[in-house]
């Protein structure tokens, strides 16, 4: 059976030396998150603070930290959760194997929540000043409960088959709330509780909200799962814990989880908004200072002998790459099942998720015709840009599967080298000029707002990718340092941006304007104009979060031999993305130098992250 409280989770994983107990004093201001993000780095282990400075409750952070320890948390539910998965794509495999078939309906009784009268949650009650106060980055606008679980439900029809378990960030203290009254409570587009929240408008009255922290770890897992509408996630936390969640009611309340750590209730006026952030967030940025719903604190529970969870979210790869690699794991296989002719999907994490999509699919729709053209590639990207979360990609880039069927989606490399060779940018590029963005990227034109472009590419290979810099290689005045990035990609260092014209960009109109056909950078079909060259080409990782994070498609793609044909934009030559920073872009998240001073003295012989880090 599976956890059914955070404390049996952490003596497991530290019987089984997955987990290390820190004694030695260390400050929720800053030190904490840094030591966290240093042992990720590492790979290293599930780490409990037990003597956090001005804090009683002891501190858990790097649960989820490498894939392994996520997989060997809920090794006893897997197997059923991947039959189920299994049964959905295939039914041939009540077939194939009837056997195996016995457990699933035992599997399936855990969908019910358990109705329960009391629990552990309720025999202390506590004030918000009492919770752990953790900031992970300078400027952090104050704390923040980093692993959530926020839970609503519908107001026109109340229960937990209308409920939304997600988690949504929280801010306990700063800016303009009433001390130990409000919280901020952000959460972005296409989020479930946002529903609730039209429908509290509608009726024109609060809305009540609960903030779970801790319990069983499948809780946690359940709520940054991108289930589809009309599947609870109190049902999926079921499933992958392997027994029915309990939860206490209470007559004109909504329920909490009996075995949950902490609980915070309160109500959600509908019309109220208050200043949230800053916040470092996980594109790598500080997302900014924005009003934002508000919970007014009712109730604070916790258990006895709870453990406060916790993470630090920055630029990727970081704990909740391991929560996204888990969750593909899960459910990955069932993304083509809803998309006819999708074969794959990949939401690269180095890019931060959202911004870069990459996915391969059939092109079958006129098998007869000598010259393939992407077409049913095109209606399997406004599908995908139709999918939940999947419709905050910025960036879609779709290849066909008959044109390499051995072709990897997560060998990054291999992706764009495939789709660069085949790709036609007069024909390939198809834009949303003016849509919706993820709530936490800034490359756009306001809080939500930018555009995004699918890039279609099929049939033979049309560019011979440079795998080398030429030596007769010039450039415009102002521009210096071509790298090379990948084959047939070449990363150049720009003037800095310091008025930003959207698609109009003079120093970029002149570069493209002096790059003639015959010129050696023209070999390259795309070209990145950033900040520092040197640093993007340093790794796939730094070039994946530079050109993806820091360009909004309608406004900073530009191109040589750039033409508008009956609306439709696309380029002759080399494609270029304007990837520098903008004056409105958000600040880049940097460590604290004294605070990673602290954190090297831990890891010297004698510390308590010796041989960690």
């Amino acid at each position: 059976m599976g956890y059914k409280t955070l404390a049996a989770c952490v003596a497991d994983l530290e019987k089984q030396k997955q987990l290390l107990r820190i004694t030695r004093q260390l400050d929720p201001y800053l030190e904490i998150g840094a030591v966290q993000r240093r042992v990720y780095a590492a790979g290293g282990p599930a780490l409990l603070f037990t003597r956090a400075k001005g804090c009683r409750f002891p501190l858990l952070g790097n649960l989820f930290g490498t894939l392994e320890r996520t997989r060997f948390i809920f090794r006893d539910t897997l197997a059923h959760i991947e039959l189920l998965v299994r049964l959905k794509i295939d039914p041939r495999e009540l077939l194939r194997h009837p056997g195996s078939l016995v457990k699933a309906p035992l599997a399936a009784l855990n969908l019910l929540p358990k109705s329960v009268r009391s629990g552990p949650i309720m025999m202390h009650r506590a004030s918000l000043e009492d919770l752990p106060q953790i900031l992970s980055w300078p400027r952090d606008g104050g704390p923040f409960i980093t692993l959530p679980q926020v839970y609503s439900e519908s107001t026109a029809h109340p229960g937990f088959r209308n409920a939304n378990l997600g988690m949504y960030r929280v801010q306990l203290a700063g800016n303009e709330y009433h001390e130990n009254v409000e919280v901020g409570l952000h959460y972005q587009l296409h989020r479930g509780i946002g529903v609730h929240h039209s429908q509290a408008l509608e009726r024109g009255k609060p809305f009540r909200v609960n903030i779970f922290v801790g319990g069983a770890p499948a809780m946690t897992v359940a709520a940054v799962m991108p289930l589809p509408e009309g599947m609870p996630e109190l049902s999926f936390a079921g499933l992958l814990a392997g027994h029915r969640i309990p939860m206490v009611t209470r007559q004109g309340r909504l329920p909490l989880p009996a075995e949950a750590d902490f609980c915070i209730t309160g109500t959600v006026d509908p019309k109220q908004t208050l200043p949230e952030g800053p916040f470092g967030d996980h594109l790598g940025y500080y997302s900014l200072v924005h009003d934002f719903p508000v919970l007014t604190v009712e109730e604070v529970f916790h258990r006895p002998g709870a453990i406060w969870p916790f993470t630090t979210v920055g630029r990727p790869p970081q704990e909740d790459t391991s929560f996204g690699a888990f969750i593909h794991q899960l459910t990955g296989d069932l993304i083509p099942t809803v998309i006819p002719g999708l074969k794959a999907v990949h939401a690269v994490d180095a890019a931060g998720v959202h911004p870069l999509l990459l996915a391969v699919g059939s092109e079958r729709y006129t098998p007869y015709e000598e010259r393939r053209f992407p077409r049913e590639l095109l209606t399997i990207g406004n599908a995908l840009l139709g999918q939940g979360q999947l419709s905050l990609a910025k960036y879609l880039f779709i290849v066909a599967h008959e044109d390499a069927p051995e072709l990897d989606l997560h060998d990054i490399p291999a992706f764009f080298r495939h789709l660069l060779e085949r790709v036609e940018w007069r024909r390939d590029l198809h834009f949303q000029t003016r849509t919706t963005m993820d709530t936490l990227d800034y490359s756009g034109d306001g809080l939500n707002r930018g555009s995004k472009v699918v890039v279609a590419a099929c049939g033979p290979a049309r560019w011979d990718l440079p795998t080398a810099l030429p030596t007769d290689l010039h450039l415009p005045d102002g521009f210096t340092a071509p790298r090379l990035c990948l084959p047939g990609i070449v990363a150049i260092t720009g003037p800095p941006c310091t008025e930003y014209r959207p698609g109009e960009d003079r120093e970029l109109e002149r570069f493209c304007r002096n790059v003639p056909g015959g010129n050696p950078v023209a070999t390259f079909p795309l070209i990145v104009i950033v900040d520092d060259s040197d640093f993007t080409a340093q790794s796939l990782n730094n070039f994946l979060w530079v050109t993806f994070t820091r360009s909004n498609p309608a406004a900073d793609l530009y191109g040589i031999g750039a033409a508008t044909v009956a609306k439709h934009w696309g380029c002759s030559g080399p494609l270029v993305i304007d990837a520098r920073s903008k004056p409105h872009h958000a600040p880049e998240l940097e460590d604290d130098p004294a605070t990673e001073r602290r954190v090297d003295e831990l890891g010297a012989p004698g510390g308590p992250l010796h041989g960690i880090i």
